[in-house]
Formats: C-alpha cells, sequence, structure tokens
C-alpha cells in the first residue's frame, strides 16, 4: 500500500504532456545513457520521456533493489537494465515482459550470439541487450621486448612471463580480480569453460568436473606466486586497473574501460600497452570468455508497457550502441558496428571484442543465479588458500544446494 500511494502517477504524464518512462539502470559515468535517454524522448514526438533512476555501482546491490521492488508489484519500474545474469530469474518470477515478437525478430537478426544467449529464457527472449563485455589481456609491451618474449597466448607462458621479469625486479604483476565477489566467479567461469568444462548445463544439471579443477589450480598458481599482486584477495574491476596504470604490473585481464582510463591516468603506461584475446587454458581449445553487460527489460507491472519497448528499441539504435562503446567503452552488441571503418581508430581492439563475443563463454543460466555465485565465491575465496584437488567435489554439494534454493533475495 505504501508503495502504491508513493507512486501513484508515477510513469504516467497524468494526461498532460509526454508519459514519464522510468529507467533504472547502473550510474553510467560518461554520460552516454543520458545522452540517449534524451535524444530518444525528444525523436519519440512527445510520447514519452524517459527519466533515468541510477542505482549501486554495484551489480549485487542493483540486484537486490529491483528484486524488491519487483516482488512488491511496483508500477514505476517502467526499464531496467538488468546484469546478463539476472534472465533467468527475472522470467521465472514473471517480473518482466517478453520481449514482443517484432522486437525479438529484430535482435535475433542483427545481434552477436552471445549477447542474445543471455537475453534468452526457454527459447523465448525476455530482454534487449544494449551492451555486452569481455575480458581480454592487457600487457607492457616495453616489458616483453625487455626479455625477448612474445605476446603470452596462454595462462602457463603469461605466468612464466611474469616470474621472469620479477627475477630481474621489473613490474611483474598479472592483475586480476580476486575479491569475493561477482569478478571472482567470471575469472573461474572463463577458466573452465576455456578449459571445455561447463559448471550448470541447459537442463539445471550440476556438470563440474576436471575442467573445474585445472581452472581452480591456475587461479591458486597464480595467487601464491611471484606474479601476484599482494592485494589479489582484495581486487575488483577498478583497483587491478589502478595498478596497471601505476605501472606497477606487466599483465591485466580487464574489460574494455580500461584503455580510456589508461590514456587518462597512465599515460606513460598508454604509450607502452598492448591487447590481446583472452589467455588460453587448454592446448587446442580457443578461450571462452564469460560475457557481461546488460540487457533491457520491461517491468511487468509498467502501466506503459508498448512505450517501454518502443524506448528500448531507440536506446538500442545502433548509434547509440557506438556512442556507449566510444565514450563509456561499452562494447556494442549489434554485429554490423564492428564493421565501421571509423569505429576501428576509436575502438582498436573491436576485432578481438567481435571475436570473443561470437565464441563466448556465458555463466550459469539458473533462476537460482544468486545462490550458485555466492556458492562459488565462498568456495575460491581467498584464491591463495584455494585446495583444487578439492574444489570440485565441494562445489559440486554447494551448487546442487543452491539450485534448489528459488533464490529471490
Amino acid at each position: 500500500m505504501a508503495i502504491a500511494a508513493l507512486c501513484a502517477g508515477c510513469g504516467s504524464s497524468g494526461g498532460k504532456g509526454p508519459v514519464t518512462l522510468n529507467w533504472y539502470v547502473f550510474p553510467e559515468p560518461s554520460g552516454s545513457f543520458a545522452k540517449a535517454a534524451a535524444d530518444c524522448s525528444a525523436a519519440s514526438g512527445g510520447k514519452y520521456k524517459i527519466s533515468i533512476n541510477f542505482l549501486s555501482t554495484s551489480s549485487d546491490q542493483q540486484r537486490v533493489s529491483l528484486v524488491r521492488r519487483l516482488a512488491a508489484n511496483d508500477p514505476s519500474i517502467d526499464i531496467l537494465a538488468m546484469d546478463v545474469d539476472w534472465t533467468g530469474e527475472f522470467a521465472t518470477a514473471r517480473w518482466i515482459r517478453p520481449v514482443p515478437a517484432g522486437l525479438a525478430s529484430q535482435v535475433r537478426s542483427v545481434d552477436l550470439p552471445g549477447p542474445i544467449q543471455t537475453a534468452t529464457w526457454r527459447g523465448h527472449i525476455w530482454a534487449v541487450p544494449i551492451n555486452s563485455n569481455t575480458q581480454l589481456l592487457w600487457y607492457r609491451k616495453d616489458l616483453l621486448a625487455e626479455i625477448h618474449q612474445p605476446v603470452p597466448t596462454t595462462w602457463s607462458q603469461m605466468l612464466g612471463d611474469a616470474e621472469q621479469l620479477a627475477k630481474l625486479g621489473k613490474p611483474h604483476y598479472i592483475e586480476e580480480q580476486g575479491a569475493e565477489y561477482e569478478g571472482l566467479t567470471v575469472w573461474f567461469n572463463s577458466l573452465v569453460d576455456s578449459a571445455g568444462g561447463q559448471i550448470v548445463s541447459g537442463t539445471n544439471k550440476v556438470v563440474i568436473g576436471q575442467a573445474a579443477q585445472t581452472a581452480a589450480s591456475i587461479m591458486h598458481q597464480l595467487a601464491t606466486s611471484a606474479a601476484a599482486d599482494p592485494s589479489l584477495n582484495v581486487t575488483q574491476e577498478g583497483q587491478s586497473d589502478t595498478q596497471f596504470d601505476k605501472g606497477l604490473a606487466a599483465f591485466e585481464v580487464n574489460y574494455p574501460f580500461v584503455w580510456q582510463s589508461a590514456k587518462a591516468t597512465g599515460p606513460d603506461v598508454a604509450k607502452v600497452m598492448g591487447y590481446a584475446p583472452f589467455p588460453g587454458v587448454v592446448s587446442g581449445i580457443a578461450p571462452h570468455v564469460s560475457i557481461g553487460g546488460y540487457n533491457l527489460g520491461v517491468g511487468s507491472h509498467s502501466s506503459h508497457p508498448q512505450l517501454a519497448f518502443d524506448a528500448i528499441s531507440c536506446l538500442t539504435q545502433q548509434n547509440n550502441e557506438v556512442t556507449y562503446a566510444v565514450k563509456g567503452g561499452l562494447p556494442p552488441v549489434r554485429g554490423a558496428i564492428y564493421s565501421i571503418p571509423s569505429f576501428d581508430k576509436l575502438y582498436p581492439f573491436h576485432a578481438l571484442i567481435e571475436d570473443q563475443l561470437r565464441t563466448y563463454g556465458i555463466r550459469p543460466q539458473t533462476p537460482a543465479y544468486a545462490d550458485v555465485t555466492l556458492a562459488i565465491q565462498k568456495a575460491l575465496s581467498p584464491t591463495s588458500g584455494i585446495d583444487p584437488s578439492r574444489v570440485v567435489p565441494t562445489l559440486r554439494g554447494e551448487i546442487k544446494s543452491s539450485l534448489g534454493s528459488e533464490a529471490l533475495l
């Protein structure tokens, strides 16, 4: 009743002027979302005005805020930006509306395979991808030249290069995300998929096996070697990038935002910064890197679902996706963008991003993902304490328990 009272008239113009559509989204810092919202509002011909409501910077907190409101049938949530891992949970709970057939067909025809899969649940598209993400290897060209080594293509080679640099007293850290949060699951899942394995099958069955032990071994090896930043076990994406920009690391596995970040905060490092695909795990198997990004859904209790889908269609147009990529470092989901000549200069590593979005890895697609990821994080933290020989039985039991949980909060 309290929510109903507070939200009376939310998402509505009361019959005067354009309808207000509330867009709940993470606080994108470049201003590209705000510009797109303003442009789409103007292009609607007075039908709607998109009002941005920023959530927490933490994906976990974003989810909690949205779930509480959606579970209370909050009508003020018209458009919501969902982390790619929430599709199964939100669709199963019927907190979002399925994407209309026409728009779903458009998504399938223009977006890359990886982003499409993240928006799909039980054969239906439940949200529209607005941006994707995938981690690349960023490295110091000058340091590799000093040890006369090519760009590493495997984790084993990278660890060996880091050890060699350490012996010479050179910057040698491999910056990764080892804190007990979602980034730890991303790292583990990328290694598992790249070793030819899987954690949970499409039938919601735990299928964890040898690939998980291989992944855990690599994580433990890094954490207990000279290549580990002393703060690895509490490090997230921004912190690991800061260390790289300060010139303390030789390698960094992170998202494309680091390219512009280095230019702004570590210009000397930026001059000698190179990029390469995510390192391989097992010989003969191409890396399958965990997809990140966000999809836009429409709240099931929105008073203006058709207008909300119209707005989403505008927000995900090609020109807007280019802006999100160039200004905000958020990789596009439309395949055609990667072939635009001008995009090459602005986003020089675009071919690597596109390739990894086609040969993607994906975190477990399950309504219970929120509990599954917590089980993974708990089992692997701290990374320096991982016992690879016990990871598989431990995770198998914990994830089985998680899958029976519904995971509403």
